[in-house]
């Protein structure tokens, strides 16, 4: 397959999208001579938390530059899935794009640190490795790549929902549970008997109510915005990873950004992050509410079967880098 036709076989409108990932415009007299635009695209909702957090960066880009660079957010996977947008980031087809840093393990191989199950402690522990030198590598390992994180968004802690209640490991034997495209999320699950399945989260809720899978896992908001929990009556709080949202750039991107304009994005991206932060924690305590409402049996397991479950997750990766990663991280206090 040529390089042109990675991301392009969703169709015409997509080719006309991606042509060119950062637009110098030549504006009027008024206003500056030439104005950068950034395309920055993602599969999520535009409610969604990590979505009003990239609108306050976008905006704060636009003042901070007084007008001379812009970032266009296209929502909603409108130009592609989270793998396909990586690519064309690889390619310079896209500037930007925010991905779960499940689909990043194809692309960079470190990033599968973050799918070991149980690994952090609590949030305040998750938050001091992704601000510390393992989270800054962490987002510069995949520069050989041409990709180069900027930031990492907070997307709770993810855990299992479905039509019946799961109390244990034991429930999830034989069942058909939707998972990104992540090999250590199809371990994770293949570890406590389910039957991983990885497909699009744009083709989830139709695949939940026919029985296409069984059941899935996320965060709370992303399980209220996808309405998720009209078709799954039973969250189960178990915890199990915690999977930051990444925002990413293409260094073919990056390089060509003048000096200023690399300072300006960055400052606006780490605002957002803190804006995120907060509106995050304020999200996830409304839609728990809310799916609560709605009927949803929400429960909190003993964790303990879950983690020895997925002993065996951790012992694969002894003696290797992400085993060292693990070992740096259990050490951060």
């Amino acid at each position: 397959m040529g390089e042109g036709n990675i991301v392009m076989k969703r169709g015409a409108p997509i080719v006309a999208c991606l042509l060119l990932a950062v637009s110098v415009v030549c504006t009027k007299k008024s206003a500056p001579k030439h104005r950068v635009i950034l395309k920055c695209a993602h599969s999520l909702d535009v409610t969604h938390p990590v979505h009003r957090a990239m609108e306050y960066m976008a905006e704060s880009v636009a003042e901070k530059s007084q007008g001379r660079m812009q970032v266009k957010i296209f929502p909603s996977e409108q130009l592609g899935n989270e793998k396909e947008c990586i690519e064309a980031l690889q390619l310079g087809f896209l500037a930007m794009t925010k991905v779960s840093v499940a689909p990043m393990e194809g692309f960079v191989p470190r990033m599968k640190i973050f799918g070991i199950p149980y690994l952090f402690r609590d949030g305040d522990h998750y938050w001091k490795v992704l601000k510390g030198p393992i989270g800054r590598e962490l987002l510069l390992a995949g520069e050989a790549k041409r990709l180069r994180g900027l930031c990492y968004y907070d997307a709770g802690a993810r855990s299992f929902y479905a039509k019946k209640e799961i109390k244990n490991p034991a429930d999830l034997k034989g069942m058909k549970i939707r998972v990104m495209n992540s090999a250590m999320s199809m371990k994770m699950i293949s570890a406590m008997g389910g039957s991983p399945t990885p497909m699009p989260w744009g083709e989830l809720y139709t695949s939940l109510e026919q029985g296409v899978v069984d059941a899935a896992e996320n965060n709370t908001p992303s399980f209220r915005t996808s309405r998720h929990y009209e078709v799954c009556g039973y969250y189960i709080l178990d915890e199990h990873t915690r999977l930051p949202d990444i925002l990413v750039i293409s260094t073919r991107v990056w390089n060509k950004l003048k000096p200023e304009f690399r300072r300006v994005l960055q400052e606006a991206v780490d605002e957002s992050v803190e804006y995120q932060r907060t509106i995050w924690a304020q999200a996830e305590e409304d839609d728990l509410k809310i799916v609560k409402d709605a009927g949803v049996t929400v429960t909190v397991p003993d964790k303990r079967p879950f983690r020895e479950s997925v002993e065996c997750v951790w012992e694969e990766f002894a003696d290797t880098d992400i085993g060292d990663l693990i070992r740096r991280i259990e050490e951060v206090k």
